[in-house]
C-alpha cells in the first residue's frame, strides 16, 4: 500500500509542478469567457455584408411590406424578369426575388443568384412572405390582423420542486444545462487523462525505465498508482477551472450589471429612482437565469459529477493503460483505440438524441448502469430524477468495473511492458490474459 501511495504522490506532483498544468490552469477560464463573450458580441453585431435583395413583384401585394432587417435589405425593382436575370449573370452580388402575379392560386416564388444565400437570410424572407401574405388573407376574409394578433396570452409554467421541508423553486433547463454540461466535461476528460496514461506507459517502456521499477513493485500496485495520480491531476485541474470560470463570470456579471443599473438610474426622474432602488435586478433575463442558477441543487449535483467523473476516469484509464503497455508507439494505438471508445461514442450520442427525451426508457436506465456508459447516461439523467437505488447500484457496479478491468490492464501489463518490436493482435491479449505467475 505505501508503494501505492509513493507513485501516487510521484505522479501527481510530477505533473502538478509543469508550467504547461500551470499555464492551461489559468488560460483555459480566460479562454472560456472570452469566447462567449466574443460569441455574444458577433451575434449582436450581426454580419458586416448584408445582401440587397431586389424585388419584382408582379402581384403587387408584397412591394410597399417589405421592410429591412439586420439580415437583409429590400429594394423595388422595375426590370422584367429577363433583365433581371441577365444582371444576375454579370454580377455575383445580385439577388433577385420573383413574385408571380399569380401566387394566390399557387405560384411559387424564386429567387436567382449566382451564390447561395444565407440561411438566415432565406429565412428572414420567408418570416416576411408569409407575414405579409397572412395579414392579406385575414384582411380578405374580413378579420383585423392587428386586433388577432394583439389576442395573445401569455401563460408559462412555474415548476415548483415538493420535498419534505415544502415547496421550493426550481428549474428543469437549469438543471438539464448543468447535466449537460456535466456530461460533456466527463467525456471529454476521459479521452484527454485516459490518453494521459497511455501515452506515459509508453514513455516508459520505450524507455526501459519500468524494467527497474517492476522488479520493486508489483503491476497492479504500479498501474493502480499511475492511475489514481493522474485522475487526482484530472480532477484539481477540473476544480480550479470551475472555481476561476465562476468567479470570472461573477465579476464581470457584477460589472456588466452595475453600468446597466447607472445607465438607467440616470435616465430615470429623482422620484421614480426613490421607488426602485435596482432595476436591473428586479427585471429582465439577467435575473431570470441568476434565479435559474439558484435552484440548481449543487450539493448534490457536484458529489454526483465526482464520484462518477473519478469513476469512469479510472475505469477507462486503466483500459488505456492495457492499450500502453500492449504497443510500442502511438500509431499502434488506433487498433485497440475503437473498441474501447466506441460505447462512449455511442453514449454520448443517444444523450442528445435520446436520453433526454426519454430519462425513465428501459435503454436509458441501462446505459445508467452499465460502467463503461453509466459515467454520461447517469449524469443526463440526473436532472430528472433518479432514484437513489438506481444511482447507489451504478456507482457500486462503476466501482466494481475499475477494479476489474484495473486487473484485467495488469494481468496486461505485467507481460506487455517487457515486449519489444512485436505487434500484438487481440488473440495474443487474451494468452497474456491466462499466463499464470
Amino acid at each position: 500500500m505505501n508503494k501505492t501511495l509513493l507513485i501516487i504522490q510521484r505522479e501527481y506532483s510530477s505533473r502538478v509542478k509543469k508550467k504547461s498544468f500551470l499555464i492551461m490552469t489559468f488560460l483555459v477560464p480566460m479562454l472560456i469567457i472570452g469566447m462567449y463573450a466574443l460569441i455574444i458580441v458577433l451575434s449582436i453585431k450581426g454580419g458586416d455584408n448584408i445582401p440587397n435583395v431586389e424585388v419584382i413583384d408582379q402581384s403587387g401585394i408584397f412591394q410597399n411590406g417589405l421592410e429591412d432587417t439586420k439580415a437583409v435589405k429590400f429594394r423595388r425593382s422595375e426590370l422584367t424578369l429577363e433583365e433581371a436575370k441577365k444582371k444576375v449573370v454579370n454580377n455575383e452580388d445580385a439577388f433577385i426575388l420573383y413574385i408571380p402575379s399569380d401566387i394566390e392560386s399557387g405560384g411559387s416564388i424564386e429567387m436567382f443568384s449566382q451564390k447561395k444565400a444565407g440561411l438566415s437570410v432565406i429565412s428572414t424572407i420567408d418570416r416576411k412572405l408569409n407575414d405579409l401574405m397572412r395579414i392579406k388573407m385575414l384582411k380578405d376574409a374580413g378579420i383585423d390582423a392587428k386586433t388577432l394578433d394583439s389576442i395573445k396570452p401569455e401563460l408559462s409554467v412555474v415548476s415548483k420542486e415538493l420535498t419534505v421541508e415544502g415547496e421550493k423553486d426550481s428549474s428543469s433547463a437549469a438543471a438539464m444545462a448543468v447535466g449537460f454540461a456535466a456530461a460533456i466535461l466527463i467525456y471529454i476528460s476521459l479521452f484527454i487523462y485516459g490518453v494521459q496514461v497511455m501515452r506515459g506507459i509508453i514513455e516508459e517502456k520505450t524507455s526501459r525505465i519500468v524494467e527497474v521499477v517492476i522488479s520493486s513493485v508489483k503491476p497492479f500496485q504500479l498501474m493502480l498508482g499511475k492511475i489514481i495520480g493522474i485522475g487526482l491531476v484530472g480532477l484539481t485541474q477540473f476544480l480550479l477551472w470551475i472555481a476561476l470560470s465562476g468567479g470570472l463570470m461573477a465579476a464581470s456579471s457584477s460589472i456588466l450589471l452595475k453600468d446597466k443599473v447607472e445607465k438607467i438610474q440616470s435616465a430615470m426622474p429623482a422620484k421614480a429612482q426613490g421607488m426602485q432602488t435596482n432595476p436591473a435586478l428586479n427585471d429582465g433575463p439577467g435575473q431570470g437565469l441568476i434565479k435559474a442558477i439558484q435552484t440548481v441543487q449543487w450539493s448534490y449535483i457536484l458529489p454526483v459529477f465526482i464520484t462518477f467523473f473519478l469513476g469512469g476516469y479510472m475505469l477507462y484509464s486503466a483500459l488505456f493503460a492495457a492499450v500502453g503497455s500492449a504497443v510500442d508507439n502511438d500509431t499502434e494505438t488506433q487498433q485497440f483505440m475503437m473498441p474501447i471508445t466506441m460505447p462512449l461514442l455511442f453514449t454520448y450520442i443517444m444523450s442528445f438524441s435520446f436520453i433526454v427525451n426519454n430519462p425513465d426508457s428501459s435503454l436509458s436506465f441501462w446505459l445508467s448502469i452499465i460502467p463503461f456508459t453509466s459515467p454520461i447516461a447517469m449524469m443526463v439523467r440526473l436532472p430528472f430524477g433518479v432514484p437513489n437505488w438506481q444511482l447507489a447500484l451504478s456507482i457500486v457496479l462503476l466501482i466494481a468495473g475499475f477494479i476489474f478491468t484495473t486487473w484485467i490492464a495488469s494481468r496486461i501489463y505485467r507481460v506487455g511492458i517487457l515486449m519489444y518490436g512485436k505487434k500484438v493482435s487481440f488473440k495474443e491479449l487474451g494468452k497474456w490474459l491466462m499466463y499464470k505467475g
